[in-house]
């Protein structure tokens, strides 16, 4: 009999108990008692991370007859029981700065209250009162004390749209974590987890000591299931499916260690009969991060290849949003390779998966077209249709219906038409939304090309070119010599590394956008045989 699937159960008792798979990430809880004392952990929504707390709860206050079995059991030393207190922030949307402290109090009434203790709050302000939690659970239990914190960033992430409200919430959140750095010899451990990393300076300026394991390679796999984790643990729920397409799907995750799955994905691809859908995607909405993307005119095709310090990954502060940071924390790109240069790590990045590009390229397009989610449908099939049979004509045709269909308020205030990266972005979208191959920024001997597109045994070498100043009315007035875009394709031979490869056809095709007519105005092409 299959076990049960934990789907939404992230308390580690009912998963046990109620006999659901649970894949053993207790080889990492001995790792980090026997290790330190203070963690930080950042990794992205509905990835285990709830769960690994849980997990540690258990582990702390000694519930022995829960751990038969798993790797810590035998290592572990029962006869110790501490005290926990665990805030979490993973619940409701906090708009204030009041109602953060109202539930901060909350929290911290209902942990004394399970540890039969009392914080006399007429004397204490908040971090008074968690002060004294500490020290009066020590107290009463004769150890010490674990200290677990979920989420902890959520409250301002929530508010990330207003500044000045983002502002006074992470203030609130900081005057509750300052208690913590002046009891540590009442503390056995603190593992705070997050979405974002905040600045020290920002936010844990009182709790400095805190170790971040986000980019530990020894914690690589802390959350997430490994392919072996799937092998041996859901083998028989997985039994038939096609092992490669499912890890194009939704593995790829890597934290400086082995790639991982996304546990919510994994659990709902099993339990919907094994179909590829985009299940982790469509349960968040980064419409800030998409509103973000847009504002800072990010070059689309530029996901697919970007390098960053660690400086960059490891911080974020609400004052100075790097949008790659943003990307890179709420699991929208992952590390491809490591390097050190300079005396820094240098951090190759790249879009995890099919189900994140996909699902973010849709995304991508309703912020850039200005267009309704349902109307995306048919300008997906307009594009599509043409490219998957090479009709390079009808494809053209198409990129004009598809900017012509733009809404001209979707300029108000904002240049981007005078950016050659828009056109190449919106495009991007498009051809990731329909699964295409897409090589960004495409190398060759001579240079690189804009995109170069796969698509069902096709292949579109494309230079994109923009006039700021309109030079002509329309695709194909100009002789095709006169096209810059499609003569730097063959001045530079963009495309020779593509002629000796099976498959339907090779073009290339130079597209001259006009940033006032705010759409394609020369569009010239030629395959290669």
């Amino acid at each position: 009999m299959l076990k049960k699937l934990p789907i939404g159960i992230q308390t580690f008792r009912e998963i046990i108990e109620e006999g659901y798979v649970y894949v053993d990430k207790t080889g990492h809880a001995w790792a980090l008692a026997s290790s330190g004392k203070y963690y930080f952990l950042s990794r992205p929504r509905r990835f285990g991370k709830s769960l690994f707390l849980d997990t540690l709860k258990e582990l702390h206050e000694g519930s022995e007859a829960l751990f038969r079995g798993l790797y810590i059991h035998e290592r572990w030393d029962w006869s110790k029981r501490h005290p926990v207190i665990r805030l979490d922030f993973s619940a409701g949307v906090l708009r204030s700065r009041a109602e953060l402290d109202l539930r901060i109090e909350w929290m911290l009434k209902e942990n004394a209250e399970r540890l039969g203790v009392v914080c006399d709050r007429t004397r204490n302000d908040i971090p008074g009162c968690l002060s004294e939690l500490i020290i009066r659970a020590h107290a009463e239990s004769g150890q010490r004390v674990v200290i677990l914190v979920d989420e902890y960033d959520k409250p301002i992430f929530d508010n990330i749209t207003d500044l000045a409200r983002a502002a006074e919430v992470r203030e609130g959140l900081k005057n509750l974590y300052s208690a913590i750095k002046g009891q540590d010899a009442h503390i056995q451990l603190v593992f705070m987890t997050g979405v974002t990393k905040f600045s020290k300076v920002s936010l844990f300026s009182g709790i400095n000591q805190l170790r971040d394991i986000t980019l530990s390679a020894a914690f690589g796999t802390i959350c997430g299931y490994t392919q072996s984790d799937l092998e041996s643990s859901f083998g028989q729920h997985l039994r038939g499916v096609d092992w490669a397409r499912l890890k194009q799907w939704y593995n790829g995750y890597a934290f400086r260690g082995e790639s991982v799955y996304n546990p919510f994905d994994i659990l709902l691809f099993i339990s919907e009969a094994n179909q590829f859908r985009n299940y982790w995607f469509e349960t968040g909405n980064p419409s800030f991060l998409i509103e973000l993307l847009r504002n800072r005119r990010l070059f689309l095709p530029d996901l697919e290849g970007i390098e960053a310090s660690e400086e960059i990954l490891d911080s974020f502060d609400i004052e100075r949003i790097d949008p790659v940071t943003l990307l890179f924390q709420t699991g929208y790109l992952t590390i491809a390779d490591t390097r050190e240069s300079f005396g820094q790590w240098l951090f190759a990045l790249r879009i995890p998966n099919q189900e994140v590009r996909h699902a973010l390229a849709n995304h991508l397009i309703d912020a850039y077209t200005g267009r309704l989610p349902s109307e995306r449908l048919e300008w997906q099939k307009s594009v599509y249709g043409p490219l998957s049979c090479g009709d390079v004509d009808a494809f053209i045709a198409a990129i004009k219906r598809l900017f012509a269909g733009i809404p001209w308020r979707n300029f108000t205030h904002n240049d981007l038409p005078e950016s050659e990266g828009y056109y190449a972005s919106v495009l991007y979208a498009f051809l990731a939304s329909l699964n295409a191959e897409i090589i960004p920024e495409d190398i060759s001997n001579h240079g690189q090309v804009d995109l170069t597109a796969k698509l069902a045994g096709y292949i579109y070498v494309i230079e994109i070119k923009l006039n700021l100043k309109a030079e002509g009315s329309g695709a194909g007035e100009r002789d095709e010599s006169s096209n810059p875009a499609l003569a730097q394709i063959r001045a530079r031979d963009y495309s020779a590394k593509y002629r000796d490869l099976p498959g339907k056809g090779l073009f290339e095709l130079g597209l001259v956008f006009d940033a006032q007519a705010r759409n394609l105005v020369q569009a010239d092409w030629q395959r290669i045989d």
